[in-house]
């Protein structure tokens, strides 16, 4: 079963690295929409293809007309992103202000190339986008698969065992991140790709917590869109 799991994980991932080298050698942009599109149905498929029940897993939202599930996600991360929102938004400050120009001296960057970034205030321009892109594109559709169906199937593999804030996770959730983390630089090589496997974990206890990917799904989209805004904020990238 592991290695079933380890061969859908990293096909699809060399799919969507084709894909997304397509579309920055030229091809249309439209041809990125096959990344979420894989990663919500490729799972299905492999499941259908070997005669197993798609529908035992988490692979899909609940129906929009069942509140509780979604009130129930919003609740979870009304208390988790109140924990987390404070620090992560001072330590992001310290980081760019302090610790990477610090970093850099130390593995011998030249006083000129050594990057120290400051607040601005520039805010995206279009923050209903941008969380509907984080939200639709990227959170819901790799939730679907990291959380859905990798970490479903690895706990199988390996039981969860361990009581964490009065839920059951083990090995699975810390192998579904590991290979989280992995898979974003399969696609696009980022430094700073190793650290996502923490945020990860909580994307995964919240799965284990509620039985589903919806509040995962929220408080992923709540990561993306926030690191965005603070690299808006403080002239990373452009508004």
């Amino acid at each position: 079963m592991l290695r079933e799991v380890l061969l859908l994980w990293l096909g699809t991932l060399l799919i969507v690295r084709l894909v997304h080298s397509a579309a920055e050698a030229g091809a249309p942009e439209l041809l990125k929409a096959a990344a979420p599109i894989l990663f919500m149905y490729a799972p299905v498929w492999w499941m259908q293809r070997r005669g197993e029940d798609p529908d035992r897993y988490p692979l899909a939202l609940p129906a929009f007309n069942d509140a509780r599930p979604y009130l129930e996600a919003l609740r979870l991360n009304a208390w988790v992103i109140g924990l987390v929102a404070v620090p992560f938004v001072l330590g992001y400050h310290l980081w760019q202000t302090e610790g990477l120009p610090a970093a850099m001296e130390l593995v011998g960057f030249s006083e000129r190339r050594i990057l120290r970034f400051e607040y601005q205030g520039t805010w995206p321009e279009n923050m209903a986008l941008l969380i509907a892109y984080h939200l639709f594109f990227t959170a819901i559709p790799e939730e679907m698969f990291y959380r859905g169906y990798m970490q479903s199937r690895l706990d199988e593999i390996w039981p969860p065992r361990w009581k964490v804030f009065g839920t059951e996770v083990g090995w699975g959730l810390v192998a579904s991140s590991f290979i989280f983390a992995i898979g974003h630089s399969i696609v696009v090589l980022q430094w700073w790709h190793p650290f996502i496997f923490f945020p990860s974990l909580v994307f995964g206890w919240m799965r284990s917590r509620t039985g589903a990917i919806v509040a995962g799904a929220i408080f992923h989209a709540w990561c993306n869109v926030t690191v965005t805004t603070l690299d808006t904020l403080y002239g990373i990238v452009p508004p």
